[in-house]
């Protein structure tokens, strides 16, 4: 069985419809999805409609993103957070401009039913953005760590590429899983355009809602698989390049 993990889409249909070609899906594949569905290209509506049509033929697991909680929110009837509609928002709400009653409700199911983080069998941990106690995401105080936290990714980013895990200053948390898997923070940020791996964290987002592009990774062979530029597939469109 293959595990294919995804990074951050925020509305680039047209790009996801790319990869899952590439990759000659069979009904025994997985597939890990990290969050931030919505919220750039003009298509998140239509990216959510995608997933729900994955989910009915292949297993798969959908990790809650920041972006995600606020178009929820938005969904139930929640006021407008200004924020929101700069970061990508106001493409969202357009997207759904003809979605009838019936089809948002199932589109709010669809977001409740996503998970804050997964832990598979390897002990491989799924996360959006991270998690800050020393414990685990269990033991998590701040549930929104899971969607905004950059904490871990700022360790990961930091350390010296030679320590070992015996090393007294080893990062604890890191210590906890095998391998974790996370976006939320765009490598495009730093010129990148392919997952990063740093000590046993992948950072796959990046940058598809920006310059970049999709990535999705089978995390076994670390076979990596890519879109064309989000800015290319969409040329008349910013996204989040405000």
């Amino acid at each position: 069985m293959r595990t294919f993990v995804f990074g951050d889409i925020h509305g680039g249909l047209k790009a996801l419809d790319q990869v899952i070609a590439k990759l000659d899906l069979v009904t025994e594949d997985k597939l890990i999805f990290l969050g931030d569905y919505v919220d750039g290209w003009s298509e998140s509506a239509q990216v959510i409609d995608r997933l729900i049509e994955l989910d009915k033929q292949y297993e798969c697991v959908f990790i809650k993103g920041n972006h995600d909680q606020m178009c929820e929110d938005w969904l139930m009837g929640e006021r407008m957070d200004p924020s929101w509609r700069q970061h990508g928002g106001a493409e969202t709400v357009d997207s759904y401009q003809f979605y009838f009653q019936q089809d948002r409700v199932k589109h709010i199911r669809f977001f409740k039913s996503m998970r804050r983080y997964v832990v598979d069998e390897e002990n491989r941990l799924f996360v959006h953005a991270g998690f800050t106690s020393m414990k685990g995401p269990k033991a998590e105080i701040y549930k929104t760590n899971f969607f905004w936290d950059r904490t871990l990714w700022e360790t990961v980013k930091a350390m010296d590429t030679k320590m070992e895990i015996n090393d007294p200053f080893y990062p604890k948390r890191l210590k906890l899983f095998r391998e974790i898997y996370i976006g939320h923070t765009a490598l495009t940020d730093y010129g990148i355009l392919i997952p990063v791996n740093k000590a046993n964290l992948w950072n796959m987002d990046t940058g598809a809602a920006f310059t970049g592009k999709l990535s999705c990774m089978e995390i076994n062979t670390k076979e990596l698989f890519q879109s064309d530029k989000l800015i290319e597939l969409y040329p008349d469109e910013k996204g989040r390049n405000k």
